[in-house]
């Protein structure tokens, strides 16, 4: 995409100041990128631009930075194009599908413009398998991967940006409005290590699942639990997201304070 996005968007009429496209065969992803778009933020401030776009190394993710310098990732960029297909009749089943790591601003975005949002597993192979099944036209990751099924079967960063440009051409406002359509809430992400024999007793404790009940019902409608074992290590992953987050950053620790106890008094099984 070094060479492509800045020719794309300069035919188009753009123009484009291109940063991190000098590779040398091992700075690939090097402090540039979408998983530094946090850098991008003030050099499109400095430069007055209305707005900057930061593709991975294979240009298969996308996370935009709005005229402000804020971060725009797959959660809010998926809220903006939901909105423009919807208009224009192309929100298939007016269903977005996203993974359960998806901000629960996007469910609540998702249920005020009367759509619906299906959440799958981690991984976007997993939300192209629900698209494919049942013929749905957006779906996508936080992380930048979106999926766009009558124009592609895969995430393509450079597709994602145009059709953002036609939702803010179309829209008649900049980037920085335009996000206003969606509120993100505060995430907090625990990751406790335990021992590998006690990833699935935790996860089957009844205690533990009754904690985890237990903060559910403190969050009532303002938020979200996902609790998951990861399966390439031994750790067990919390998100915990609402509209306090202090309130968040507590129900996280007590979680994770009774993965730790639990992992301790079960020992080596």
């Amino acid at each position: 995409s070094y060479r492509t996005a800045p020719a794309l968007f300069e035919a188009l009429g753009a123009r484009v100041t291109a940063l991190g496209v000098d590779p040398d065969g091992f700075n690939i992803n090097r402090d540039c990128g979408s998983t530094y778009a946090h850098l991008l933020g003030p050099q499109v401030v400095e430069a007055g631009a209305d707005l900057g776009l930061a593709f991975d190394g294979d240009a298969d993710r996308l996370i935009a930075v709005d005229d402000r310098g804020q971060i725009v990732d797959g959660d809010v960029m998926m809220a903006i194009l939901a909105r423009d297909l919807d208009r224009r009749g192309q929100l298939k089943q007016k269903t977005i599908v996203a993974t359960v790591m998806s901000n629960f601003g996007l469910g609540k975005m998702a249920r005020e413009a009367g759509y619906f949002l299906v959440r799958t597993p981690v991984g976007d192979r997993y939300v192209l398998e629900h698209m494919l099944d049942n013929d749905l036209a957006l779906g996508g990751e936080q992380s930048g991967h979106v999926i766009l099924l009558d124009d592609t079967t895969t995430g393509d960063g450079q597709l994602t940006a145009l059709r953002l440009l036609r939702a803010l051409r179309s829209s008649g406002r900049p980037l920085s409005e335009e996000r206003q359509i969606i509120e993100l809430f505060p995430q907090v992400l625990e990751s406790v290590r335990v021992k590998e024999t006690n990833k699935n007793r935790i996860m089957e404790n009844p205690d533990f699942l009754q904690a985890i009940e237990e903060v559910e019902q403190e969050l009532a409608s303002e938020g979200g639990v996902l609790v998951r074992k990861s399966g390439t290590e031994p750790v067990i992953r919390i998100m915990i997201e609402g509209s306090d987050l202090e309130k968040i950053r507590g129900l996280a620790g007590r979680l994770a304070g009774r993965v730790k106890s639990l992992d301790a008094s079960l020992g080596q099984g």
